[in-house]
């Protein structure tokens, strides 16, 4: 005990768990900071915040989903939804083409 006195430390400099604690805060730190870069870059934010949205997961492609919000209603909607409960029903057939311009103008030119 003396010899610590003369080299100024104290009870708290031999608890080996006191650094264990400072460990713990800056990993709850580094957590938190991971999730919130994590909401800005899907845009989580802006399901939370906004009242009506619509989100197309994977556009053009078999299994391809529409999820929507008005207000607090979500509805999802999958393509192949209404040929899984009746598996004759005909899904329908191409008959046209539409072309989306750079100025935004939609084109569209049926199939003959």
């Amino acid at each position: 005990m003396r010899r610590h006195r003369l080299l100024g430390r104290s009870e708290d400099d031999l608890d080996p768990l006191s650094s264990l604690t400072n460990l713990f805060d800056v990993a709850m730190v580094f957590a938190v900071a991971l999730m919130v870069a994590l909401v800005e870059h899907l845009n989580i934010s802006e399901m939370l915040l906004e009242e009506e949205f619509t989100i197309v997961k994977n556009p053009g492609k078999d299994d391809m989903e529409i999820i929507t919000k008005k207000g607090e209603e979500i509805s999802k909607y999958k393509q192949n939804q209404n040929t899984e409960a009746d598996p004759t029903q005909n899904r329908g057939k191409r008959v046209g083409t539409a072309y989306q311009l750079e100025n935004g103008e939609i084109i569209y030119i049926p199939e003959g």
